[in-house]
């Protein structure tokens, strides 16, 4: 169990994976501070702390399913260094995968209900 009960999460309101991640948190009695992502992308210095913290690699980050992902294209993403990825997803919040979500010095990408279970229950 986490020894804090308190859980950042950078969220998009209209993200069905966010409200099933957020319905999952209260469920388990969490104290949720929402971050709209859209808003307030992770900034480079965060994700330099968070993609290590997340045991995800950093193109994995990558919200592949998305208008801004699709605006990039998949060739010109294959060709930025991790520098420039970084630098793409701290300036456009829907390029993140979501919901990123941040408990103690733990941090998830995306809503996996087992994950969570073991590492959060």
């Amino acid at each position: 169990m986490a020894s804090s009960r308190n859980a950042l999460v950078l969220a998009y309101a209209n993200c069905d994976t966010c409200r099933m991640a957020l319905r999952w948190l209260a469920a388990h009695r969490y104290t949720v501070t929402v971050r709209p992502i859209v808003d307030e992308p992770p900034t480079a210095d965060e994700l330099a702390r968070w993609v290590p913290a997340s045991g995800v690699a950093l193109r994995k980050w990558l919200n592949t399913s998305g208008q801004s992902y699709r605006a990039l294209g998949a060739a010109r993403v294959a060709t930025m260094s991790d520098g420039e990825l970084v630098a793409a997803l701290a300036a456009d919040g829907k390029l993140v995968k979501r919901p990123v979500v941040i408990v103690d010095d733990r941090v998830f990408v995306g809503f996996r209900p087992e994950q969570w279970e073991t590492a959060l229950g």
